[in-house]
């Protein structure tokens, strides 16, 4: 396998100077026990789950089990996608809830086709730019917390327009498993727990710029967060989830709620009406694919998501074949990097809501990433990389989830509230926090991106899918903020050219490159870091670290997993219908079928 596994050993379990400290009561990590052997496959992984009738993958095992009572029950994978998301809300509430944003690939098997939807929101319909800036204060960006950075709530309708398409069972019994779990409870996962308690602690620091209080009563009510194996209820999310499950979309966007919400947020500062819920919809799009090697193609949904960075990261790297160097190796990583790197440069010009700034389909093109493969010097890191002429980053908190069901349905779908758990607010009574997305829009009038009266801003969130020869084969998604075009490209890599199953292409050590232009600054710079930072996870070699640092990067090893996202696949073998599913091992998530 090109030298996998002994490549493979050294990327996981190769520690750098930096992350070997010894102390008087604690071993050095070399000294530490490591993994165990595997009579096949990496001995840092595990196996893959293999099933024929359905399958789930989400980051909590819970959620996943509520997909596979729905498949089990007579449900598609649509209608399991839906309840397993309804689940996460309430039990991964610091990556999504019904407070912000969904996006989704289908492929539905009766067509032969794929569907995207679209269910980003947008921002107020009567606030210009200008009242905007008033109210920042002379801030020169969006704040993280409180009213401003609030968009539209997008998931309840999204789940709505994917269930009136495909849907099988009725919207009150997809929903139900999460009603049942929020109203008699379910216990806090390790990761989770985690989470919450850095939600908890980075809200609290700053809780007199906006109103906690209702955050507070349903997640901390305690005066800390809750601790892993502590059973959780939240009550106010099962009424909320009940009445949506009864009234339908309207009960969210035209109904009661949508009063509670508004007045809420407009005594908060914010400028939302009753009209810019009730006129809020979902859009069905069009995914794109681009080739890679051997057959491969990766599809992935149009702007105003980031989605097509993954693409042109694609297109640049087909000029070159990385096989010819082990995964670990600074070469493959360098062409990794850069390439990252060329792509987010036109991220941060030209992607935005297309229906302000259509998207120039010519940075798609072959030709367009053979001249842009041109600009990377095999031997120095770039100082700085401008965007194209053709003819973003930050930490995000996402969930991402696929259901493949026995026909052949599959399902690709990510939810976030963005940063943190969100903005902060919480209107009184509902169990869910708003999103934090209109962070993202740029302040610069000229920029495409710039914040407008009814526009969505630039998502970060994107999931994926990927082609064989043709035919469909796997759901794909990796979640964190700008990790994740190129988190995607990581695993298609580790699968295409490093021949990788697909639990060893999550597992295997990433990296993940922060900075350089981003879609919220001015149009044309100066940009606060061009260079940006190559952070790294302690399964690099160091060897590696090193000679990427002498070709000019900026590297930083960071052990905790963190950053480097969480992934979720599913394959289906066109022939036989096996599907074979993975997890990521840096959440507390579950791959599991029948």
């Amino acid at each position: 396998m090109k030298a996998l596994l002994a490549g493979a050993a050294a990327l996981a379990l190769t520690v750098s100077p930096a992350t070997a400290q010894v102390s008087a009561d604690k071993p050095s990590v070399e000294q530490q026990i490591g993994a165990g052997g595997r009579p096949v496959g990496a001995n840092w992984s595990r196996s893959p789950v293999i099933a024929q009738h359905g399958m789930a993958a989400t980051a909590h095992p819970l959620a996943t089990q509520v997909a596979l009572d729905i498949l089990k029950d007579g449900g598609n994978a649509v209608d399991a996608a839906i309840a397993a998301n309804a689940a996460l809300g309430l039990m991964e509430p610091t990556g999504n809830g019904i407070g912000g944003d969904l996006f989704a690939i289908i492929y539905d098997p009766k067509s032969g086709m794929l569907y995207g939807i679209n269910g980003s929101g947008r921002s107020p319909k009567g606030q210009t730019l200008d009242q905007l800036k008033q109210k920042l204060n002379g801030a020169d960006a969006l704040p993280p917390y409180g009213a401003l950075p609030i968009t539209i709530p997008g998931t309840v309708d999204a789940w709505f327009a994917m269930h009136e398409r495909f849907g099988k069972r009725p919207m009150a019994d997809n929903l139900a498993p999460a009603i049942r779990y929020a109203r008699e409870g379910h216990p806090i996962a390790p990761v989770i727990g985690m989470y919450l308690d850095r939600a908890f602690k980075a809200y609290s620091a700053r809780e007199d710029e906006f109103d906690f209080s209702n955050a507070r009563k349903v997640w901390f009510a305690d005066g800390a967060a809750p601790e892993a194996g502590e059973i959780f209820r939240n009550p106010d999310l099962a009424n909320t989830l009940e009445t949506i499950a009864r009234e339908g979309r309207d009960a969210y966007y035209d109904g009661a709620l949508t009063d509670v919400m508004v007045d809420y947020l407009q005594a908060q500062g914010s400028a939302f009406t009753r009209d810019d819920f009730a006129s809020h919809h979902s859009e069905w799009v069009e995914p794109a694919c681009a080739e890679y090697k051997d057959g491969y193609e990766l599809c992935e949904l149009p702007p105003n998501s980031q989605g097509f960075a993954a693409l042109q990261m694609v297109n640049i790297l087909k000029n070159i074949d990385l096989s010819q160097w082990e995964r670990g190796s600074p070469e493959a990583m360098h062409y990794l990097v850069e390439a990252k790197r060329l792509a987010y440069a036109d991220v941060a010009r030209f992607y935005a809501d297309p229906d302000f700034s259509p998207f120039p389909q010519a940075l798609l093109s072959d030709e367009y990433g053979a001249e842009r493969f041109g600009l990377i010097d095999p031997a120095r890191a770039t100082p700085e990389f401008g965007p194209g002429e053709p003819k973003l980053e930050g930490e995000g908190d996402t969930t991402y989830m696929t259901v493949v069901d026995g026909d052949g349905m599959m399902v690709s779908l990510i939810q976030s509230n963005y940063r943190g758990m969100g903005g902060g607010l919480v209107a009184p009574g509902t169990g869910f926090m708003f999103q934090d997305r209109g962070e993202l829009f740029s302040l610069d009038p000229a920029h495409p991106n710039a914040y407008e009266p009814g526009k969505r801003p630039f998502q970060t969130i994107i999931p994926a899918f990927v082609k064989k020869d043709g035919q469909p084969y796997m759901t794909l998604g990796l979640m964190g903020g700008g990790m994740q075009p190129q988190g995607h490209v990581q695993v298609l890599v580790n699968i295409v050219n490093y021949g990788m199953n697909l639990q060893e292409a999550g597992d295997a050590a990433r990296f993940n490159h922060d900075g350089g232009p981003q879609p919220t600054e001015a149009l044309n710079g100066p940009f606060a870091d061009p260079l940006g930072t190559l952070f790294v996870e302690p399964g690099i070699p160091a060897e590696t670290v090193e000679r990427l640092q002498a070709m000019g990067h900026k590297v930083e090893v960071v052990d905790n997993g963190i950053m480097f996202g969480g992934y979720q696949a599913i394959a289906r073998d066109p022939e036989t219908g096996v599907l074979t599913g993975a997890t990521e091992m840096r959440k507390d998530g579950q791959a599991s079928g029948y």
